[in-house]
């Protein structure tokens, strides 16, 4: 199967029109559900000059569900942006092997970053993570659809045939529209011996080679 979509990472058939950003606006209300961007890289936020409270000098971490922070101090990347008109810091922790998970990515499927985060702090993380161009479009907060708490992912947006699509995600309520689709991943915050991405490699090269991904993923489902 060529250019399989994957979105935050799946890929399209050849001649399909491009993704466009669309998509209800959400609520000020913070949801429970958690992003792709947690899969791969842990997002960070300190207020310029201030301490956290109980941990000084510690960054706080920026999660879409509102969630308690946990303190990480080793950033790969610090990114500048201002929340409520207050300037923060953003640290950004890669996970094990994303460089080499979404290069190969890239080159099996038309990627899409589809998150629940806000691009404000998504896209110059995606700017420096992607460097390879994996990502063929971004989709965030504004393309979600707010159902029952969260921020979902509704995969039929995409206007993509969605036999060729799959969605990797942490959070079950991302993909409640789409359950069929989905490459469950685990959340990750700072285990430097974590091997996911790694792991998951030979199994997206599998399915970059079929027609139809629901036997596939059914499969795997049911063998775990």
């Amino acid at each position: 199967m060529e250019h399989q979509s994957i979105i935050a990472q799946v890929s399209r058939e050849e001649g399909s029109a491009p993704l466009q950003e669309k998509g209800t606006q959400a609520p000020a209300k913070k949801p429970r559900s958690r992003s792709i961007l947690q899969s791969l890289f842990c997002c960070l936020c300190r207020d310029e000059g201030e301490p956290c409270a109980g941990t000084p000098s510690a960054p706080l971490l920026v999660e879409e569900n509102g969630a308690l922070p946990k303190p990480v101090n080793n950033a790969d990347f610090i990114i500048p942006v201002e929340i409520d008109g207050i300037m923060h810091q953003v640290y950004v922790l890669k996970r094990p092997h994303v460089d080499e998970f979404l290069q190969r990515m890239g080159e099996l499927f038309e990627c899409v970053l589809f998150t629940a985060s806000l691009a404000k702090y998504a896209d110059p993380v995606a700017d420096l993570l992607d460097k390879w161009g994996a990502f063929r479009a971004r989709l965030f907060r504004e393309s979600c659809v707010f159902h029952r708490g969260n921020y979902v992912k509704d995969l039929s947006r995409l206007g993509r045939d969605l036999h060729r699509i799959i969605i990797v995600d942490n959070s079950p309520a991302s993909y409640i529209f789409h359950p069929d689709n989905a490459v469950p991943v685990a959340s990750w915050f700072d285990n430097m011996a974590d091997t996911e991405l790694l792991d998951l490699l030979p199994f997206f090269e599998r399915l970059s080679k079929v027609e139809d991904v629901y036997a596939v993923l059914k499969k795997q489902r049911t063998n775990s």
